[in-house]
């Protein structure tokens, strides 16, 4: 696996002096100043690039941008309405653009309004450490009693409802402000701090939008992208529903394997391909991971690796996330059949055989916490989880090569 390390750019409290320092291979990151639906220009990937190619003192840092983390597909695209058009042309020309640069793979996601949703951002462990966590009951009460989203008693079970109800009753006004913060963290312009009118509009803005009419738009657009990609040998990976079960009514179509298989089918180009992402789609029971790299690692760009606890098994459930080697996902056997697929493509004479893998979250512990960095993305936390990433490919590396 190629170690990388997810960087948001110049802002980032964890600088290139950090990742060089965690044994990184190379750069995840993304030109989140851009506006989605505006081309990404070769003048601001050159500025990124010579960014990450220096150390805090200008010294060459070794490091380059290997893979894109998102190149966001905005919502007019996801709903075919206004501009929709002129956006896929202007995510095809900056295709282009990343290809003239020396980039080649791209992660993106198909969710609509929702990027990732949590209910916790820095919920404390036992130990003291901090992490980001999903409680079903608190995101009830944010969408029944702090968004009142027409129609959300339905979606909910009536005792989940009462617990709810009960929980917010309870809430301190400082929780209930943070809760309403957590949860809008992860929509888009988040940073702009959206009403609850603004994420009201936007919900409204998917009414007419189903599971069935977002797998067409999806497939309408991979039919347009997908193309240019393979022509270009370039690499494109949709990431999984985060978390990947229904919220706020909108519609999800990323969330199992089922849903891999089927857009990938939809256009059957090796270009169009996957993120498997082991937290996101470990916060359902029935995901079985180390399957699922098997079956569709031909086509898996792209490893996010981390691991969550789930509270119980039904579905949707809380879960929180858990140590890289805890959790409820058998992250050796998972990272045992990348290694068998990367054998394969090793022995296909694939260009791809060694799969981009970063250490997807950590907990904050040690200097992390208090340190405010971006939520999921601590320094230490994240090394911790790619040293014991790195240990457990070590030693089924080593094992293999003892019983060859």
């Amino acid at each position: 696996m190629r170690q990388t390390w997810r960087w948001f750019g110049p802002a980032d409290p964890v600088s290139i002096d950090d990742m060089l320092q965690a044994g990184v291979q190379g750069v995840v990151t993304a030109l989140h100043h851009v506006p989605t639906g505006d081309v990404w220009s070769p003048e601001q990937i050159r500025a990124r690039q010579d960014a990450i190619a220096a150390m805090n003192d200008g010294s060459p840092s070794g490091l380059a941008w290997e893979v894109v983390e998102s190149l966001p597909v905005s919502e007019a695209i996801k709903t075919q309405t206004g501009d929709w058009r002129a956006h896929v042309e202007a995510w095809i020309t900056s295709i282009r653009n990343l290809h003239a640069a020396g980039i080649r793979t791209i992660c993106y996601n198909f969710m609509p309004v929702l990027d990732w949703t949590r209910t916790d951002l820095a919920w404390r462990r036992p130990n003291g450490a901090r992490c980001m966590r999903f409680d079903l009951t608190d995101f009830a009460a944010f969408d029944l009693h702090i968004l009142q989203r027409p129609g959300a008693a339905e979606d909910f079970p009536a005792a989940l409802q009462e617990a709810a109800a009960r929980r917010f009753a309870t809430m301190p006004e400082p929780r209930r402000t943070q809760l309403a913060e957590n949860v809008v963290c992860g929509l888009p312009g988040a940073a702009e701090r959206l009403t609850m009118a603004d994420v009201r509009a936007l919900l409204d803005s998917y009414a007419p939008v189903t599971d069935a009419v977002l797998r067409r738009h999806f497939h309408d657009f991979l039919e347009q992208v997908a193309p240019v990609a393979q022509d270009l040998g370039m690499r494109l990976c949709c990431h999984p529903d985060d978390p990947p079960f229904p919220l706020l009514g909108l519609p999800r179509i990323m969330s199992t394997e089922a849903d891999f298989a089927e857009r990938i089918a939809a256009v059957d180009l090796p270009a169009n391909g996957i993120t498997l992402c082991s937290g996101s789609l470990g916060a359902r029971p029935d995901t079985d991971l180390p399957g699922m790299m098997r079956r569709l690692g031909d086509r898996v760009h792209f490893l996010h690796l981390r691991n969550v606890r789930r509270d119980g098994d039904t579905i949707p459930d809380s879960f929180f996330e858990d140590e890289h080697l805890g959790g409820q996902t058998d992250m050796v056997a998972l990272i045992a059949a990348v290694l068998d697929e990367e054998a394969r493509r090793r022995a296909a004479g694939r260009e791809d055989a060694v799969i981009p893998m970063r250490p997807d979250h950590g907990q904050d512990i040690l200097d992390d916490i208090g340190r405010g960095g971006q939520p999921g993305y601590p320094a230490i936390g994240r090394l911790k989880g790619l040293a014991e990433l790195r240990g457990v490919e070590a030693a089924l590396t080593h094992i293999r090569g003892a019983t060859a």
